[in-house]
């Protein structure tokens, strides 16, 4: 069944029919359709367009649609142009002519711009869950990791040193505004579109205000020609979900990184991780390499959308069907990608001795010798001057500054004292920076309580 055939005298192209239709994909909004149906004849009802017994009747015929999708009885084909006339057929056939009255006051363009509000809403609630899921897992690892020592890096080098609560403390806060990016999203697109009609609203009395408390919205749309050709929304959330790889990146970077034979910082459970058909000796990150290799996929749809949208006039045109495949593929991929990071980190063992050792020997206390120098009245440009030509004999004797002797120390500099190693052990290199932000631990026992609450309250 089409729902706009009237004016024609002949069959669609089969080939132009392919071309158009969008039921293949569309159809993973059949709940959130019928949900907006469901609320558009209560409306009508309400407001006297249709009878009590007419939207009884439909909203019969709907849910048991719904309910037949749902256990397998009724199968969504590709003979319908999209769900919406797959629905309306079907619910025509099951309560006859009065399923005809469905879509009075209503056009598939303000439909359409519903059913895909509605969808993303959906997926930005769910996209949130993981999220949270996620930083539950990062905290839990943090609590246990407040004095497991690393190097911190620059430019992939060994800088100063941290803990790993510390530096997975930044992949929270990434995080964390990842999910502040969803509330944002998810306020400012919660007006409904329903009763806007193909663009310049309808002769019926509708009561918009009510369809959108129907549907939890805060309130109608206010521009019915905006209502059926804004897709800012979905574009704002695809640039979220291309974030939230982006940072998923970042960490997936560093664990293949941290799992390589120059660091074994970690060692990655077996489940997550595949093997070689030819070198027995492989264990491979492939989970990290493939959310790394599907952020572009994501990318994709964004910059997809964005260039679609980039030169339509008002208002609706069929290039905007072009919204949703890659849309809900991108929606699927991160969805998926945090679920199996999140199984993939949780599931991680930490080598600290190794990730002691590795700051230790990469000279990150050497601002922590220098600062020593500073102390005890050495200007700051000679005290960097003078670490410096310690550093360069340590390389040479191929030992870390620890392992000097103090004569070595003070055949440089005679302002060194014994102290000197309490000074540039790993420890007191982090416990004493405590300004908030900062890896010492008490420092970051404060941050670990804001969490906590972040996460109760969230």
């Amino acid at each position: 069944m089409k729902l706009w055939g009237g004016r024609f005298t002949k069959e669609t192209n089969q080939l132009v029919h392919n071309f158009n239709a969008s039921i293949s994909f569309d159809q993973k909004f059949y709940k959130q359709d019928i949900r907006g149906s469901i609320a558009h004849v209560t409306m009508l009802s309400k407001q006297g367009i249709l009878t009590e017994q007419e939207k009884d009747s439909i909203i019969s015929g709907l849910t048991s649609i719904k309910d037949d999708i749902e256990n397998g009885t009724l199968i969504i084909d590709g003979t319908s142009e999209d769900i919406h006339s797959f629905v309306e057929a079907h619910l025509i056939e099951r309560i006859g002519d009065v399923g005809k009255k469905l879509h009075t006051g209503r056009s598939r363009n303000d439909q359409v711009a519903l059913d895909m509000k509605l969808y993303t809403r959906d997926e930005i609630e769910e996209t949130d869950l993981l999220l949270k899921k996620l930083l539950t897992t990062l905290l839990s690892i943090m609590e246990k990791n407040l004095d497991t020592y690393m190097p911190g890096f620059t430019h992939l080098q060994k800088a100063q040193p941290v803990t790993l609560a510390h530096h997975l403390g930044a992949y929270f806060e990434m995080f964390k505004r990842d999910r502040s990016r969803l509330f944002d999203i998810r306020q400012r697109m919660n007006t409904c579109p329903l009763g806007a009609g193909a663009l310049a609203g309808t002769t019926y009395p509708l009561d918009r205000d009510y369809t959108a408390a129907l549907l939890d919205f805060s309130g109608p749309t206010l521009n019915s020609m905006d209502s059926v050709s804004d897709r800012d929304y979905l574009i704002e959330f695809l640039s979220a979900l291309s974030t939230i790889m982006m940072h998923l990146s970042r960490f997936c970077e560093e664990i293949i990184l941290w799992n390589s034979n120059e660091y074994r910082f970690i060692e990655l459970d077996d489940s997550y991780s595949t093997g070689s058909s030819i070198m027995p000796q492989k264990k491979n990150p492939d989970i990290a390499e493939l959310i790394r290799g599907k952020t572009g996929r994501v990318y994709g749809a964004l910059n997809s959308l964005l260039v679609t949208m980039k030169g339509l006039p008002l208002a609706y045109n069929k290039d905007m069907q072009e919204d949703k495949e890659l849309s809900f593929d991108a929606m699927d991929t991160v969805k998926g990608c945090l679920a199996l990071f999140d199984g993939m980190l949780s599931s991680i063992r930490f080598c600290k001795p190794t990730m002691a050792e590795s700051a230790k020997n990469g000279f990150t206390n050497a601002t922590d010798a220098a600062d020593y120098l500073v102390n005890h009245g050495v200007p700051f440009r000679d005290a960097h001057s003078i670490v410096g030509q310690l550093v360069l004999h340590c390389i040479e004797k191929n030992i870390a500054l620890d392992d000097m002797s103090l004569e070595e120390f003070q055949s440089v500099s005679p302002v060194f004292q014994s102290d000197i190693y309490d000074a540039i052990s790993l420890k007191t290199c982090v416990e004493k920076r405590l300004t908030i932000g900062a890896p010492g631990k008490q420092a970051m026992e404060k941050i670990l309580v804001q969490y906590r609450q972040y996460l109760s309250q969230q």
